[in-house]
């Protein structure tokens, strides 16, 4: 399963099993999935869906994770409304289903959530975090978006982006060394353009024989010999969190 070789199967695992600890909230004209923490705190996440979309269980784990660490964590539908991918769907048409869904096109969305969480929810310090699709949206808030105090990309696909270098805010990035679709030639490039021109803390992580999806697959028993590298970029993830926020 592991080493399924479709475009983004960030699907994989059991996910039905899984029905949140969250709850679903309409945001101005955005439909999201909150999950707060047993305590009080002024921190928060915004955590990006991969092509699968914002109601993917897999996803919605990862948010009551970040929540069970201490963050009020959301993930809304940045694709307002149109549909996510299907399984199902014909891959040939996929180069023009994502055309109208571009990572770098959410800011407006990023700003009503940004407001919701200050105003709302009483959050000052506040981060991202993305899979796959949602991690290129992450390179692209780290780039451009001055409210927020971190990021963390997972498996963020770098192509989409030009200038990948002038980060506004610390940036971890996460990626499987066996991603056929994020090449260990494009991540060496990436970190060369990071260090000549970066002038925030960064960290490009490669986590050994993982593919594409690994970090936000919910049942890491479907191939044990993964497990202790899911857990470690979840951990990772969080680490870098903690230092920011």
């Amino acid at each position: 399963m592991a080493n399924e070789s479709r475009p983004c199967p960030c699907d994989i695992g059991d996910k039905f099993d899984y029905g949140g600890r969250g709850e679903e909230v309409q945001v101005e004209h955005i439909k999201a999935y909150v999950c707060k923490p047993s305590a009080s705190t002024d921190k928060a996440v915004i955590v990006i869906h991969d092509i699968f979309g914002w109601e993917l269980p897999n996803t919605r784990y990862i948010a009551d994770m970040l929540a069970t660490n201490g963050y009020i964590a959301t993930c809304p539908d940045f694709f307002v409304g149109q549909e996510a991918w299907k399984l199902s769907n014909d891959w040939a048409t996929f180069d023009d289903w994502l055309k109208t869904r571009s990572a770098g096109k959410i800011d407006k969305e990023v700003d009503v959530i940004l407001k919701y969480l200050k105003e709302q929810c009483g959050a000052k310090k506040i981060g991202v975090v993305g899979f796959c699709w949602g991690g290129a949206a992450v390179q692209h808030l780290m780039l451009k978006n001055p409210h927020l105090q971190a990021g963390v990309s997972l498996y963020g696909v770098i192509k989409f982006f030009a200038d990948m270098s002038s980060f506004l805010h610390p940036t971890f990035f996460i990626f499987g060394e066996k991603d056929e679709f994020i090449p260990l030639q494009q991540i060496a490039a990436l970190e060369q353009k990071l260090k000549q021109n970066c002038k925030v803390d960064y960290e490009v992580k490669i986590y050994p024989g993982q593919t594409h999806g690994f970090v936000h697959r919910k049942r890491e028993d479907i191939n044990p010999q993964d497990k202790p590298y899911i857990e470690e970029g979840r951990k990772d993830m969080i680490n870098w969190l903690n230092k920011y926020l």
